[in-house]
């Protein structure tokens, strides 16, 4: 027996479109977020997934309630599950951060876990975090399949910390907005990764 998380970066926003960065800043869905959550939510609906877990910022939220009304299941929302803090730089968009903070920029870019952002969470406590949330989870679900809905940041430090990787790996994983991924966490704790930023839902829409 293993315990299934189907876990999902939340769908786009205004701000994703326009290149800023987010964080903790509770910002919407787009018209294409709603899309798109909808689009993962017609993927998932013959799945089967005993509970749903969305971090409290509203563009989780709002995607992981696209599936569970395939399920009519109830969305635990858990603060534990945010993205990671980026202090000075949230609302700010990505041009913006390369000309003010051109060197620190990289090193987040580069060597992440080596870079220190005024007023910003570190990788390694947003990693520690969101790890001790998804451990309490999986030993409560144990031999469930769990949906998480959570954000890039936040979703690539977790995968890593599962599969016993280091965060320095962090610049050579992507998530993109509805990106699915799926790990099975064996009985004896041993994690396998059976799929990663997967969006193939979104080619249905030309369909």
């Amino acid at each position: 027996m293993s315990t299934r998380l189907f876990i999902v970066r939340h769908g786009e926003t205004l701000w994703n479109r326009q290149k800023k960065i987010q964080g903790v800043s509770d910002t919407e869905l787009s018209d294409e977020g709603m899309k798109q959550a909808y689009l993962l939510s017609q993927r998932l609906k013959n799945e089967i997934i005993d509970v749903i877990f969305s971090s409290d910022l509203d563009r989780a939220y709002k995607t992981a309630t696209f599936i569970a009304k395939n399920f009519n299941l109830d969305v635990i929302k858990l603060p534990e599950l945010r993205e990671i803090s980026f202090g000075v730089w949230e609302g700010l968009t990505v041009d913006e951060i390369e000309k003010s903070y051109k060197e620190l920029y990289h090193t987040w870019k580069t060597k992440p876990t080596e870079a220190t952002i005024e007023g910003a969470e570190t990788l390694k406590a947003v990693q520690d975090r969101i790890l001790n949330a998804t451990n309490k989870i999986v030993e409560q679900y144990k031999n469930k399949s769990i949906l998480i809905v959570s954000h890039g940041t936040t979703i690539k430090a977790l995968i890593l910390g599962m599969l016993n990787l280091d965060l320095s790996f962090y610049p050579k994983i992507r998530q993109d907005n509805t990106a699915l991924n799926i790990i099975d966490v064996k009985d004896d704790g041993n994690c396998v990764l059976v799929l990663l930023n997967d969006t193939c839902h979104l080619r249905s829409d030309s369909n």
